[in-house]
């Protein structure tokens, strides 16, 4: 698996646009966010622009490099000859998508403890880091369930556009609008538990107990994910 991934993220960083993807954007949109986050500040709160800092690097660092990298991958029969080695397919997968998680942690830590020094910390850092290994979990997920229907990297440009502007909407749209609302809803959808548990880690002023039952539906998000990709997923290349 290691050796899967050393080799991975020196692609990644040969790869113009998985470079650009995973790197450039996510960093250009959250220094963007905290250099303007006292106007941000006054349409909602900190934790909104943490909540989509969070799921930009999510959306473009994460989500869309490892769909892009496993539809390269199936592509040129790198996936099919992984698979005549010792390595079990889990083990490739993970080898995979490791670079890409690492990469996107690292850029989230960085951006999150200059966005605290500038705008001032979290009220519960430990619920924020747990709030973002959800969302990362939730990520991966659901790339591995686009990339199941994704022919190609070309192709992966449409079919990442759904999900990766589909939850910054719906973390915009808790982070402006909480959840007096239609609470279920919001929750229900794909990064809105998460948004709101964001909210809940940096503005604070919500129990602990409560908060950690926004974790359910995120990681029900990593189930339904994961079966997708179970049934669709392949390792030759579609036709």
């Amino acid at each position: 698996m290691l050796a899967i991934a050393r080799s991975e993220l020196t692609q990644i960083f040969r790869n113009r646009l998985v470079l650009v993807t995973s790197l450039i954007i996510p960093i250009a949109i959250g220094a963007f966010f905290v250099y303007r986050h006292e106007v941000f500040a006054e349409q909602a709160s900190l934790g909104y622009i943490a909540a989509i800092v969070m799921f930009t690097v999510g959306a473009f660092g994460l989500y869309t490099s490892t769909v892009t990298t496993l539809a390269s991958r199936r592509q040129n029969l790198f996936l099919k000859r992984l698979r005549s080695t010792a390595e079990s397919d889990r083990g490739i997968l993970a080898g995979l998508v490791l670079p890409a998680t690492v990469i996107a942690l690292v850029q989230l830590a960085g951006i999150l403890v200059v966005f605290g020094v500038v705008a001032g910390q979290p009220d519960n850092v430990p619920l924020l880091v747990v709030a973002v290994i959800a969302t990362v979990a939730m990520m991966i997920g659901l790339a591995l369930a686009t990339a199941g229907v994704t022919n190609s990297p070309e192709h992966a440009q449409v079919t990442t556009l759904p999900v990766s502007l589909g939850v910054i909407a719906v973390a915009s749209w808790v982070g402006i609008t909480g959840t007096e609302e239609l609470a279920r809803v919001k929750r229900i959808l794909p990064g809105g538990a998460a948004t709101e548990l964001v909210l809940n880690a940096w503005n604070g002023g919500v129990a602990l107990s409560d908060s950690l039952l926004l974790l359910a539906p995120t990681f029900a998000w990593v189930v339904v994910a994961v079966t997708f990709a179970r049934r669709m997923f392949r390792w030759e290349p579609r036709r």
